[in-house]
């Protein structure tokens, strides 16, 4: 229960008034349901002949015995007048308006409590998106996308299932159970105290079974994050399943988990449907106790009630059973959907390692130089970087070249702030770049993946990403830079095609040229180029390269390239190797120092 308090502490907040107004509904609904059968009670009596008419207009204030002492003389009254009929006629009309009372309140509840519901799932949903977009890039080096995707979209679903779904549970029904008790006390304390004795043992019983629901919930999520980890990887993968006949072994690999799955919610869900025949018959029992010990009074008229009285009771009793078992159902529910509370906040509560300090700098423009002072990157405790030293002036080009591992993307990737320095810093304007606001130092760089990353979306909105004002102009004028109108024109709604998930229905050097046509509309001083034309066949390479060439023009570019004779034009190479900056120079330079340099020459000339 403390866990839900808190989760309604954290989300409710913005729908406090719904809240309130869901509190004054529930409890006005639960009070004319009690009056109804309140008032009936002594109604009947009166009109069967069981008890005396109230001839004397009793005084009215605002007691329980006051309304019904009013209400039995207003009956009385009709009798007198007229006749037994028309005053069941109008306790049939009384009935009628109190219920109708009762339900209309219930679906005002009801109504607000939609909104909250509803409202907190799309804020919980919310949250883990922009809390993604905020995560540093290593967070999901470790994290499996498909259980991240179990986490947005199957825990956040259990949560709305399990806890939203139940909040009117939560709310109603103690209302419900706490004016049925207010009334039963008024009928007979002595009775209900008996009754207080009875109800903690059974919430003991129904508790301690609920909450071994919250651990196997757990495993089940985690478990279905497995799944959906594997059926991501399958799908990226179906090619290489096919070539290498693995069919068999990915099935196996899937239905191995499946099955685990299988056992798990078994037993989340034996435990999870015990809850209604086990509130059922605890309920059953109380009532039999409460049956055996109200009966014994009153035939020994050691009690207050009469025998119409004690049947009144007993309904108002009756009342209280169906709310608890709703309560104990929601508890129930409730602590599964906790575990995937638990998922989420993972995510949510992950400390953001790419902070923004406050008061953070403006940048505007790339003036002067950028500066490695020194720096060292580990990833937890693995080294990456060590002690770079590097000045790259504005307008030059600089290639980064080394073996694969040996931290080319990593040293770049320092740059836009994907990652955090370890030691050292960087200096932009020689600014450090912690010191800047992260989206005018990431506005001043453009970014070429060696796999180009589009969505499935139109060629124009591929192109204007994230540059909402582009006109179309623009966007032509930067796909005819990056050779890439021709095809785009030849397609059958020209740049309102849509291009299929990643852009599946382009070639390689189609979809690059497409990811040069975005840099080149968002026009920015700094350019990283992450090996753009490795994966190309010679003709693409040619056209991309061309394209790459115009995007440079102007501007100071990092350019990280396996394919030496495209970098060798640069005014500045840098060797890497394990980490370390071991080479700088330009072509010829390097060539002559033989050196790393030029081991990696002779193996591509060769």
């Amino acid at each position: 229960m403390k866990d839900f308090l808190h989760l309604l502490r954290r989300f409710i907040p913005p729908y406090k008034w719904k809240l309130i107004w869901n509190i004054v509904f529930n409890f006005l609904s639960a009070i004319f349901g009690a009056f109804s059968f309140l008032l009936l009670i002594p109604s009947l009596k009166i009109l069967f002949g069981t008890q005396e008419l109230v001839v004397a207009k009793p005084d009215v204030d605002f007691s329980i015995s006051s309304f019904e002492n009013y209400f039995n003389y207003y009956i009385s009254q009709v009798i007198l007048e007229y006749s037994h009929e028309k005053a069941l006629i109008f306790i049939g009309i009384f009935i009628i308006v109190t219920v109708l009372l009762k339900v209309g309140f219930y679906y005002l509840g009801i109504y607000m409590i939609v909104v909250i519901r509803n409202g907190v799932v799309r804020d919980i949903r919310s949250k883990i998106y922009r809390k993604i977009l905020r995560l540093q890039l290593g967070f999901f080096s470790d994290e499996r996308k498909g259980d991240i995707m179990a986490r947005m979209t199957g825990d956040v679903t259990e949560v709305e299932n399990s806890i939203m779904n139940s909040l009117d549970m939560m709310i109603k029904n103690p209302i419900i159970i706490l004016v049925s008790v207010a009334v039963m006390i008024y009928m007979s304390w002595s009775l209900t105290l008996f009754v207080f004795v009875m109800f903690p043992i059974a919430g003991y019983i129904i508790g301690r079974i609920g909450k071994s629901l919250k651990k196997e919930s757990r495993r089940g999520q985690q478990k279905m994050g497995e799944i959906l980890s594997i059926i991501e990887e399958d799908l990226s993968g179906l090619r290489i399943i096919k070539a290498f006949n693995a069919e068999n072994r990915a099935t196996q690999r899937f239905e191995k988990e499946n099955e685990n799955y299988f056992h798990i919610m078994n037993q989340l869900m034996w435990r999870r449907f015990l809850a209604h025949p086990m509130s059922e018959f605890m309920g059953t029992v109380i009532i039999i106790v409460v049956l055996w010990y109200g009966g014994q009074l009153i035939l020994n008229e050691k009690s207050s009630l009469d025998a119409a009285g004690f049947i009144g009771y007993l309904v108002f009793f009756y009342s209280i059973i169906n709310p608890a078992k709703a309560f104990s159902t929601a508890l129930y529910s409730i602590e599964k959907g906790l575990a995937s509370m638990e998922r989420i906040d993972m995510i949510l509560q992950t400390p953001s390692a790419i902070k923004e300090q406050p008061g953070a700098l403006a940048i505007s423009d790339f003036e002067t130089n950028i500066t490695y002072d020194n720096v060292s990157f580990a990833y937890k405790s693995a080294p990456v970087l060590k002690n770079i030293q590097l000045e790259i002036k504005k307008g030059t080009t600089i290639a980064f070249v080394g073996r694969s591992g040996s931290g080319k993307t990593t040293l770049v990737d320092l740059l836009p702030r994907f990652y955090e320095v370890t030691q050292g810093k960087i200096t932009i304007n020689g600014t450090d770049l912690r010191q800047l606001k992260i989206k005018d130092l990431r506005n001043l760089i453009g970014y070429v993946n060696q796999e180009p990353i589009l969505f499935n979306d139109s060629f124009y909105n591929n192109i204007a990403f994230g540059m909402d004002d582009a006109t179309e102009e623009e966007v032509i004028s930067a796909a005819m830079i990056a050779n890439a109108h021709e095809f785009i024109v030849a397609t059958e709604k020209g740049y309102q095609t849509t291009i299929g998930d990643r852009g599946d229905k382009l070639s390689g050097g189609q979809k690059q040229r497409l990811s040069i046509a975005r840099a080149v509309l968002k026009n920015p001083p700094i350019l990283i180029l992450d090996e753009a034309t490795s994966s190309l066949d010679t003709e693409s390479e040619r056209l991309v390269q061309d394209a790459l060439e115009r995007l440079m023009k102007n501007r100071t570019s990092l350019v990280i390239a396996h394919r030496l004779s495209t970098i060798k034009n640069a005014d500045l190479i840098c060797v890497m190797h394990k980490g370390e900056l071991v080479e700088k120079g330009t072509h010829e330079e390097l060539l002559k120092a033989e050196g790393r340099y030029k081991k990696l020459h002779k193996m591509q000339v060769f």
